[in-house]
């Protein structure tokens, strides 16, 4: 390795210097132009902000509503099921294994997939044939 074969370290981002100089184009008004708004410390306008016109997020209409006595279920299945470690599965011991990362409002089992072996399920809410494919096994499908 010679001197003359010597790089800089390669960066994501290099620094804009600016106000540096004629030479370096960024120079006595900084790349910003002459005065106005844009050009002053702090100076700018919001995002959305559309000179003064009635931004686009106020012209269009509000639809539909969000309803705050809505429960929010973590979905469940029967594959997700046989991954369990223990014969009494409930929502804490899902979590513990790390097959569900939240419990919400509750879990629902659904039916998507088969169940491998016999368990005792508590849970807020059960589809129908959910309820059917784990009690076809001889196990019980509890509504806590």
């Amino acid at each position: 390795m010679n001197l003359d074969e010597l790089k800089p370290a390669q960066k994501a981002q290099v620094r804009r210097r600016v106000g540096r100089g004629v030479g370096s184009g960024l120079g006595k008004t900084s790349g910003k132009g002459h005065k106005g708004q844009k050009a002053r410390s702090g100076g700018g306008v919001r995002r959305g902000f559309e000179g003064g016109q009635t931004p686009l997020y106020r012209r269009l209409p509000k639809r539909g509503f969000t309803n705050i006595h809505a429960n929010n279920y973590t979905e469940v299945t029967l594959t997700m099921l046989n991954k369990s470690s223990k014969e009494e599965v409930t929502a804490e011991t899902l979590l513990e294994d790390g097959i569900i990362s939240k419990i919400n409002d509750g879990i629902v089992i659904l039916a998507t997939g088969n169940l491998e072996k016999k368990l005792t399920v508590k849970a807020k809410r059960f589809t129908k044939a959910a309820k059917e494919k784990i009690e076809a096994l001889g196990g019980k499908a509890e509504v806590i």
